[in-house]
């Protein structure tokens, strides 16, 4: 065979070869990686995305950059990462809100909270817990609702965010009891704390995690916490099945997405990089400590959990009422 010939059959072989195989030939990862966390800085998203930071680098051998992009629910940052190139190189720390209640407040969502994403690896949940300024007479719910009842103007609640699980939380509070209450939105919890720890904001549902040190300090004051269970976080509060408001069961989840398409090659190395940073006792013990329980799972699994949560939260997210301008 005549060496043209030979250099023509070869070119024409390697046309042949399907993308994701030439892919699976090359190194990954070969650049920096992007972590987009969907909230500002301080929130729990935020806490877990630099907890897993330092552990993520050393397994992938390169660079993760954890970036916020807070704003519409939290649906800037995940359309983000839903509409970025399927290689690998941006991923979601994913949560309850982009996934499971922003897309169904908004008329037209810019992805698919399911098919948009491939859903890699959990991490695990954190109940949300009502939390009220020590100038707010009520120490349970039912003191809290009876409060509430009690004021001549709409009291408002504070929440994360636009679409935060706390905020539908508080719609669905608001609706079951019949209560004068007004949301106010924050971009993420940090400020939001700046309000209630100043006494201009009373009440607030909001992820357990960071109000767990201002509730040691009598800062803030716990109701009840929004789990099935207590929380080995917060262990005297009672949850709200205890107290018969089983309604507002509300865990936000946490876990790694990247875009639809991702090369499998690249899931298997971020899954099991992320499930053996989690299997760690020493970050075993970081998540538990910020309320956080951690569960192992396989990629289908998480791709179910998640599929399950849209199903279950979207007729809640609507039955609310809550909208996204």
């Amino acid at each position: 065979m005549n060496p043209l010939r030979r250099a023509l059959l070869v070119s024409t072989a390697l046309l042949a070869v399907p993308a994701g195989s030439v892919f699976a030939q090359a190194a990954w990862p070969t650049k920096p990686i992007r972590l987009i966390v969907t909230f500002a800085p301080g929130g729990s998203s935020d806490v877990i995305a630099r907890l897993l930071q330092p552990g993520l680098q050393q397994k992938l051998g390169t660079p993760v950059l954890v970036e916020n992009k807070p704003g519409a629910g939290s649906t800037i940052g995940a359309n983000e990462v839903a509409k970025a190139p399927a290689d690998g190189y941006t991923l979601l720390l994913s949560n309850t809100a982009p996934i499971s209640i922003s897309p169904f407040m908004m008329d037209k969502a810019p992805y698919d909270p399911v098919k948009s994403f491939t859903h890699i690896a959990y991490i695990g949940s954190v109940p949300n817990v009502f939390v009220v300024h020590p100038s707010v007479p009520a120490r349970t719910l039912p003191e809290l609702v009876s409060w509430i009842k009690a004021q001549s103007k709409p009291v408002n609640y504070g929440s994360g965010g636009v679409g935060s699980i706390g905020h539908i939380v508080g719609e669905v509070f608001k609706q079951q009891y019949g209560l004068n209450m007004e949301h106010v939105p924050y971009k993420g919890s940090a400020p939001m704390h700046n309000d209630l720890l100043g006494g201009s904001l009373q009440f607030a549902v909001d992820t357990l995690t960071q109000n767990v040190p201002f509730m040691k300090e009598n800062k803030l004051i716990g109701i009840a916490v929004t789990s099935r269970a207590r929380s080995a976080m917060a262990p005297n509060l009672p949850s709200v099945v205890e107290v018969g408001a089983p309604k507002l069961i509300a865990d936000n989840f946490l876990g790694v997405a990247a875009p639809a398409g991702v090369p499998r090659e690249v899931v298997e190395k971020v899954h099991k990089a992320v499930a053996e940073l989690v299997a760690t006792p020493e970050l075993q013990k970081r998540l538990l400590d910020l309320g956080v329980t951690p569960e192992p799972m396989s990629t289908a699994q998480f791709t179910d959990f998640v599929t399950r949560q849209v199903n279950e939260w979207a007729p809640a997210v609507k039955a609310s009422g809550a909208r996204m301008n």
